[in-house]
């Protein structure tokens, strides 16, 4: 006879997180190996497109919208592609174990959406392409600080002549990062090269998100825990 014993609880497996970084980093390998006016057709095909200040009637068309998600793929560089990863992966795996493999891939999808969706309105002319998984590395953010308000993560801090790795309160680092994209949003390093307004609008939805599942999150832990 099997019978399920309480108090124990089974270990999810994370793998949407490495799924959505072998994706980003199988479409980065596949277009450095075509040619550059070949890259560029596929950026455009599958990239989010810009639209008309407030016409964002346009970018929910079937052939837009498809490029809201699409885009999250494609990265412009190994540094962007690289720093998002690295975002992914510190903010991503700890939010998966607390969401669930399928709720973390669906509001990495929703979220990146959502920011690029912003991002296209938010842009000052028609038809600018937006690429990278930002926006929806974002929200991952945002919905790490509302599970773990109380989390710290380590920093190395340079001081003086020496590197030293210290551990601080998430939510002061967290709270930098995003006065840092506020500011970057109207001066700043990539002034209007760098959709910011993406990064801002994912990390609030994944924020308010994470808030909305978080009491369901934590009454279902103690039922099984």
């Amino acid at each position: 006879m099997l019978v399920d014993a309480p108090g124990r609880r089974r270990r999810r497996r994370r793998w949407a997180t490495p799924l959505i970084l072998l994706l980003c980093v199988g479409a980065f390998l596949g277009l450095a190996t075509v040619d550059a006016a070949t890259r560029e057709a596929l950026i455009v095909r599958w990239g989010a497109l810009s639209a008309e200040a407030g016409d964002w009637h346009a970018l929910l068309q079937p052939d837009r919208a498809a490029g809201l998600v699409t885009t999250l793929g494609l990265h412009g560089n190994g540094t962007h592609l690289a720093g998002n990863m690295l975002f992914l992966l510190v903010f991503g795996l700890p939010a998966e174990r607390a969401l669930g493999p399928w709720r973390l891939l669906l509001l990495f999808v929703l979220g990146g959406a959502v920011s690029n969706f912003v991002a296209a309105l938010s842009l000052d002319r028609p038809d600018r392409v937006i690429i990278g998984a930002s926006g929806a590395v974002s929200t991952l953010i945002g919905a790490y600080l509302a599970l773990f308000p109380n989390a710290r993560l380590g920093v190395v801090l340079p001081l003086g002549l020496w590197l030293q790795f210290v551990r601080m309160p998430a939510v002061v680092l967290i709270t930098l990062w995003v006065v840092m994209q506020l500011l970057f949003t109207f001066a700043g390093p990539s002034f209007g090269a760098v959709a910011w307004w993406a990064h801002l609008s994912g990390f609030a939805f994944g924020f308010l998100a994470a808030l909305l599942l978080r009491e369901g999150l934590a009454r279902r832990s103690r039922l099984h825990g």
